[in-house]
């Protein structure tokens, strides 16, 4: 087999953390199969690369954050290789430039476009693990560029792809995906298995255990992709098709996002195209728009209702204020107190009364539902912050989930 191993930087995050990494590779190796590895900075190091910049500057150059911040995945990777080679094993650190991986010219958010895994191949055919500089490559200038939030885990799983890797497996501090949040619901249990849609639904929604960028990309391109400790031997939650999943659970999670804001505009003046224009002007400004409802107000006038992450709320403010000004909107207001709780799985595509006995649960619970969003395979309800733990715990205990 070819495995794409990935580990983190509470992985890495220190010299024996490496040690273990590399004991942990070597066994892989030594079972006989091809390895990639692919690292992270260790933990605190890029930080304290962005605490150097700005040292000097508040607003760095973002081609230059890029070659600065680079540095960190080389030092552990090549660390790795060095522990890797005085065990016995034949290792080849590599760069994102090295390894092949091309990309567009965002500087500090790029994407990754292709990769050219010819290197790569060659020295996997001459028996070397090779460990690659996660979250790193270079657009078609040779520009160093740097791939964003959960950069390295993107860097693995295009190297699956591209490699065509029988596995990819996402090292990280917890044992797998879980039904909901352990720290609030103590009987929560690990998943074997999780369908692409259901683990994007589950990311976009609160779990923070992988990056919504990593799971689309792994449905893309097909890898099968596995979420496991570092420190423990549990096996780990198979991120996979919906086909290879042989029973369907109704319902496989509760997930928690308390990173909401919810905005109301009263007294939107009835015109056609006011709603298109107020959230275009906030896609302008970055806002990233989850809910809306939208209602008619007695005199003609529109209500609508929206929520959007706390860290765009400043931002959306300011647009919000130019229609205020301009009289369009009567009035606006916004809480930051609320949270958004959801009922994941891939069953309710064939099961009916999953939203209703959402609804119910909550009514019993004397839960307030402020909003309420859809699709096929999930419920999501705004509720006021302080039920927000209750409402976890009620509905994973509804769906018998600790069974």
């Amino acid at each position: 087999m070819l495995i794409v191993q990935k580990f983190g930087g509470t992985s890495v995050g220190d010299l024996k953390r490496i040690q273990n990494v590399a004991n942990r590779v070597a066994a892989t190796k030594k079972a006989g199969n091809d390895v990639v590895v692919v690292v992270s900075a260790m933990s605190g190091e890029t930080n304290t690369l962005v605490g150097y910049a700005e040292y000097f500057s508040k607003n760095p150059a973002r081609a230059e954050m890029d070659m600065l911040l680079s540095s960190g995945e080389r030092v552990t990777a090549s660390l790795l290789s060095i522990a890797l080679q005085e065990m016995g094993f034949k290792a080849e650190a590599m760069t994102g430039r090295k390894a092949g991986i091309i990309t567009d010219a965002h500087h500090t958010k790029a994407r990754i476009e292709e990769i050219t895994p010819k290197t790569m191949q060659n020295a996997l055919k001459e028996g070397k693990i090779i460990v690659v500089a996660g979250f790193q490559g270079v657009n078609v200038k040779g520009d160093v560029t740097t791939l964003g939030r959960g950069g390295s885990d993107l860097s693995a799983v295009a190297i699956a792809g591209a490699l065509k890797a029988d596995l990819c497996e996402i090292y990280t501090d917890v044992t797998g995906i879980f039904t909901t949040d352990p720290r609030i619901e103590p009987k929560a249990k690990k998943l074997k298995r999780i369908s692409y849609d259901e683990m994007l639904e589950l990311a976009s929604l609160g779990a923070k255990v992988l990056q919504n960028r990593s799971v689309e990309l792994a449905k893309k391109l097909n890898v099968n992709l596995v979420t496991r400790s570092s420190f423990s031997d549990e096996e780990g939650t198979l991120i996979t098709k919906e086909e290879n999943i042989m029973e369907k659970p109704l319902v496989s999670g509760i997930a928690l996002d308390r990173n909401q804001a919810r905005i109301s505009l009263m007294g939107v003046k009835d015109r056609p195209g006011i709603a298109s224009d107020i959230f275009n002007r906030l896609a302008d400004a970055e806002v990233n728009v989850d809910m809306i409802v939208q209602n008619k107000a007695h005199d003609g006038a529109t209500n609508i209702d929206f929520t959007v992450p706390v860290g765009d709320l400043r931002d959306a403010k300011v647009v919000v204020d130019t229609f205020v000004q301009s009289g369009e909107i009567e009035d606006d207001s916004y809480n930051e107190d609320i949270c958004k709780v959801s009922v994941v799985g891939v069953g309710m595509k064939s099961h009916a009364g999953v939203a209703a006995k959402a609804f119910s649960i909550m009514a019993q619970e004397n839960i307030n539902i402020n909003m309420i969003s859809t699709s096929e395979i999930k419920v999501s309800m705004v509720i006021d912050e302080k039920y927000a733990e209750l409402a976890v715990r009620s509905l994973h205990n509804a769906y018998e989930l600790d069974k």
